[in-house]
């Protein structure tokens, strides 16, 4: 009996935890939409028929959020096109200081813009380092990835360089905590990304020792 609980669980939680994360990012692109599109739908009378056990408006939400889904898609690979073209790049540049000339609209274009770029086109490593440090107080430790360098004000006030680390939760490592820490505080890991977020996200039972070990158990 325990033996097929955990070969439950084995398929059920990655399953469950996959779709977690999928409904989330579905809901973030497509709630500023979704109500006209809904309305849209609505005023056309466009899937406005019962389907299966669906009624009609449980019908036109999922119909908008397939159809948004659907644009941005597209909306996303016609802009990585057009982005191509030497014009576009010239309007991009333009649009880019007006929007940084804007008051409120350029703090948060420009921190935005700078995460981004930190992210997905630099190579400085960000993200790389796996790391183990004290938390939630010492003696106790949690893995963590070194994002950055801490600000200078910030390191300035602690009497020493301090380290952004960042610490996902368990078992769902899109949210976390950022935190900060002396490098004599930092127990640097030879490990690589993946090994850690599979190590996290497994709640400690996938190891680099062990990486099949749920497979083992049953």
């Amino acid at each position: 009996m325990k033996k097929y609980f955990i070969t439950g669980l084995v398929i059920l939680l990655p399953l469950a935890v996959t779709i977690a994360i999928v409904v989330f990012i579905v809901n973030f692109l497509t709630k500023p939409f979704i109500g006209v599109v809904s309305s849209f739908l609505k005023s056309h009378n466009i899937m406005y028929k019962r389907f299966l056990f669906m009624s009609d408006e449980q019908l036109i939400l999922y119909g908008s959020k397939l159809l948004i889904l659907t644009c941005l898609v597209v909306f996303t690979l016609l802009l990585g096109m057009i982005a191509r073209w030497f014009f576009f790049k010239a309007l991009i540049s333009m649009s880019d200081k007006i929007l940084h000339r804007i008051p409120l609209i350029n703090k948060v274009y420009k921190t935005t813009q700078e995460i981004i770029k930190t992210i997905f086109v630099t190579d400085k490593g960000s993200f790389k380092q796996v790391v183990m440090v004290p938390f939630p107080k010492g003696g106790s430790y949690v893995m963590g990835l070194v994002s950055r360098e801490s600000p200078k004000v910030c390191s300035d006030k602690a009497g020493g360089e301090l380290f952004s680390v960042l610490v996902p939760t368990t078992p769902n490592p899109t949210t976390g905590f950022l935190l900060m820490y002396k490098k004599e505080d930092i127990i640097f890991l030879d490990l690589k990304p993946e090994q850690a977020i599979k190590y996290i996200v497994s709640c400690g039972v996938i190891t680099p020792e062990h990486p099949a070990a749920l497979s083992e158990q049953t």
